[in-house]
């Protein structure tokens, strides 16, 4: 799907030849985990909706693990809080995309009338000035 293309850099291959889109900077260290965190810290604030939806994960996971380890004891609540976080994490997320994507089509579809409306605007002046 990608291809290196020699200066360090991954190129997506599937859009057509001449417009090719950068995917990542291929910069490692050597190190998993100091190169995984610093993608975290460089690739997670620019991903859409990812922090809206691991804070409402975050804090609902805590909120339902708290909960359930002063009920049920600390396996059955650490558990909860895990799969918590996953279904709100995951659910918000959803939203967020599902929403983005209907603005994208509302816009879309504003753009494309937007030449249509001139021509009804002209071809409304140009009757008004010839039936005159």
């Amino acid at each position: 799907m990608s291809s290196d293309s020699g200066d360090g850099t991954q190129v997506a291959s599937s859009q057509p030849s001449g417009s090719r889109r950068l995917v990542h900077k291929v910069e490692s260290t050597g190190n998993f985990w100091q190169d995984a965190r610093e993608a975290f810290k460089v690739r997670l604030p620019q991903m859409p909706c990812a922090r809206n939806s691991l804070m409402s994960g975050i804090a609902s996971g805590v909120g339902v693990g708290v909960i359930r380890i002063m009920s049920a004891g600390f396996l059955v609540g650490s558990h909860w809080a895990v799969g918590t976080f996953m279904v709100v994490s995951l659910g918000t997320w959803t939203v967020c995309q599902r929403n983005i994507e209907a603005e994208r089509r509302k816009l879309q579809k504003v753009v494309e009338e937007m030449p249509k409306r001139f021509i009804k605007q002209k071809d409304k002046a140009i009757d008004e000035s010839g039936g005159s």
